[in-house]
């Protein structure tokens, strides 16, 4: 995939699911600035996420650091809404684990 200039202009948009993403790819916003919290170099971020070239995710560091509260408050929103949207999913694997482990016990003890 080709890593073409993400304008300044486009640098991060509201997708329709809500989740803050990178110019018109998928890449999410939150990965770029998990990795950058971890100390991942912008070089490494680069090579990690091919369709962002590297003065893209300078810029996007750049912008994050212009902009910090309120983009960790806009991520801090986004993982609440990501995290009410999986929970029932996996409320649902739990319990179904549960009597799949109980099964597997029960067969295991005979």
């Amino acid at each position: 995939m080709s890593s073409a200039h993400i304008s300044t202009r486009s640098l991060v948009r509201t997708d329709a699911g809500g989740v803050l993403r990178v110019g018109q790819t998928r890449v999410s916003l939150a990965s770029i600035v998990a990795a950058f919290k971890e100390g991942a170099a912008a070089e490494a971020i680069a090579d990690d996420y091919p369709s962002l070239a590297l003065a893209d995710v300078y810029e996007l560091i750049a912008h994050y650091l212009r902009h910090r509260e309120s983009l960790d408050s806009a991520l801090a929103e986004e993982d609440a809404m990501l995290e009410q949207l999986v929970a029932p999913i996996k409320a649902a694997h739990a319990a179904r684990n549960t009597e799949f482990r109980r099964r597997l016990l029960e067969r295991t003890a005979r």
